[in-house]
C-alpha cells in the first residue's frame, strides 16, 4: 500500500493515534497537507551529508527485532549518488554482519546524522541493498587515504527525510574542529607577542 504522505514512513496509525492523544496531531496534519517531509536530496542536505564523518544506521530483522549500528569513516564517506540515492562503503569491522543480515530479509532502514557543534540532526528513511560484485562502485566509495578494507557497498534509496529540532543536543567538538576554532586565536597571540616584543625593544633603545 502506497503511503498517503511521505512522513507515513514513520507516522504509522499507532503513532498518529498517540499524537492525537498527546495533542500534537493537528500540527503534524498541517505539515502533511503542506507536502510532508521531503523525498529528494536537496543541495543543503547533500552539503550536510558531505561534512559528516559518522552516522547511525537502524535496521530490523524480518521479525521486527531492531538494531542500531554506528558507521564511521573519512568525512564525506556517505555519498550522494543522485537526488534519491545514498551509498557508503562497508568497512571491515567486528564481522557480526547484523545490518547486512537484517537488510537481506528486511530492506527498510533509517539513518540518523548529527552535527554536534551546530546542534542539528537529520533523519533519513529508505530502502537498502548490499552490493558486493560492482568493482567500479566499490572503488568510487573507497578513500585511498583511509586505511580500511572495503567489504561491500550499501545502496540506500531515500524515501523521506526530516530535520529535527535542536533541543537537548549538547555541543561537542572533534579535535580537528577545536584546532580550527582556536587557530585564529593562536595566530593573534603570536601577533600580539611580536608587538609586545617590538615595544620592549624600543623602550630599551
Amino acid at each position: 500500500m502506497t503511503p498517503e504522505y511521505s512522513s507515513d514512513v514513520a507516522f504509522t496509525p499507532a503513532v498518529k493515534a498517540t499524537q492525537t492523544e498527546r495533542g500534537s496531531r493537528a500540527a503534524y496534519a498541517r505539515m502533511e497537507e503542506n507536502g510532508g517531509w521531503r523525498t529528494a536530496i536537496s543541495d543543503d542536505l547533500a552539503a550536510f551529508i558531505g561534512e559528516r564523518d559518522s552516522f547511525y544506521l537502524a535496521t530490523a530483522s524480518a521479525g521486527g527485532q531492531p538494531s542500531l549500528q554506528h558507521r564511521g569513516g573519512p568525512k564525506g564517506f556517505l555519498k550522494v549518488l543522485d537526488e534519491n540515492t545514498l551509498a557508503f562503503a562497508e568497512f571491515g569491522g567486528n564481522r557480526q554482519y547484523i545490518s547486512q543480515g537484517n537488510i537481506s530479509e528486511n530492506s527498510r532502514v533509517a539513518l540518523f546524522l548529527i552535527d554536534y557543534p551546530n546542534r542539528c540532526r537529520i533523519k533519513i528513511w529508505g530502502r537498502a541493498r548490499v552490493v558486493e560484485d560492482d568493482a567500479a562502485l566499490l572503488q568510487r566509495l573507497s578513500d585511498p587515504g583511509y586505511r580500511a578494507k572495503v567489504e561491500a557497498a550499501f545502496m540506500i534509496s531515500v524515501e523521506a527525510w526530516d530535520i529535527n529540532c535542536s533541543k537537548h543536543i549538547a555541543q561537542r567538538y572533534t579535535d580537528d574542529q577545536i584546532i580550527e576554532l582556536i587557530q585564529p586565536l593562536q595566530e593573534r597571540i603570536v601577533e600580539l607577542e611580536a608587538e609586545v616584543q617590538a615595544l620592549q625593544n624600543g623602550a630599551r633603545s
